[in-house]
């Protein structure tokens, strides 16, 4: 069942889709962003106030954008059917509760916090990098389960081996992983190489051979999993939008193939009439 008429259904959508409807509500998400940090600071109970009145009037803002947005939709739960249409109405909806000296006050806050990630919703460009990496984790976790293995193995060696050295940084299993991880960001890492070189002078292999397949190998890895989950979902965006070369090669292969459909059917219009004429 359609939400308004389709005058108005065309009116409201021409409104979604305008340039400077879409970049004002960015602008707003925006300054919803800044006031946010500023009310953390001590601040004049009459700044507060102003901070106060125009929280109120961004969140009237931010529900009638989305009213817009869902009389927009031909149908009501078509505006549903999108997870960002969702996440958009659920924190414009939380939004809505009031701040004061409830027991929701930190609820509120918080939820106002992250009004910024509407940014993500709003900008194309940005949904392209989230759903990137949200369909990227579950490749990446293999590549996770990897490393796990290389830092339990490398992590029980050097227990073994330079716990005498030091106990704080190799004194088991677990602080030993941890102190990998450190060598893994280049945190003082050669701090911890050159100490344990004092007694075994050969340990720069260890520790070479380990930053050499966690941050070279694995992290490239996981990179390069994340670039090609992005190439993909860039492709998918200019096919849906007939933007770039994938949007274009799909607006040809499309009608290329009504094309070579429609002349099926004249063939078989051309066969059919010349066998009723041979009879």
């Amino acid at each position: 069942m359609g939400l308004v008429t389709a005058s108005w259904q065309d009116k409201f959508m021409a409104i979604r889709s305008n340039k400077i409807f879409e970049l004002s509500v960015i602008a707003i998400i925006i300054v919803s962003a800044l006031m946010i940090g500023a009310s953390t600071y001590d601040m004049d109970p009459r700044w507060m106030s102003v901070i106060y009145v125009l929280d109120t009037g961004i969140t009237i803002f931010f529900l009638i954008e989305i009213i817009i947005r869902m009389l927009a939709e031909k149908y009501f739960f078509n505006f549903f059917k999108n997870a960002w249409n969702v996440f958009d109405f659920l924190i414009v909806g939380v939004s809505l509760l009031p701040i004061d000296d409830s027991e929701m006050v930190l609820l509120a806050r918080l939820i106002r916090i992250f009004r910024v990630l509407r940014l993500v919703s709003i900008i194309p460009e940005l949904r392209v990098l989230i759903n990137s990496l949200i369909i990227a984790i579950p490749r990446m976790g293999y590549v996770l389960v990897l490393m796990f293995i290389i830092f339990y193995i490398y992590a029980a060696v050097g227990s073994f081996m330079f716990e005498k050295i030091n106990a704080t940084l190799w004194g088991d299993i677990s602080i030993s992983m941890l102190t990998l991880f450190r060598v893994s960001t280049f945190e003082d890492w050669t701090d911890v190489m050159y100490e344990t070189m004092n007694v075994y002078a050969w340990s720069w292999v260890y520790y070479l051979t380990f930053i050499f397949l966690t941050t070279f190998v694995f992290m490239n890895m996981m990179i390069g999993i994340i670039l090609d989950v992005m190439q993909t979902e860039h492709e998918k965006m200019s096919r849906e939008t007939g933007e770039g070369e994938a949007g274009e090669v799909h607006y040809i292969k499309e009608h290329t193939t009504m094309i070579e459909s429609r002349l099926e059917r004249i063939e078989s219009l051309l066969e059919k009439s010349a066998g009723s004429r041979d009879k």
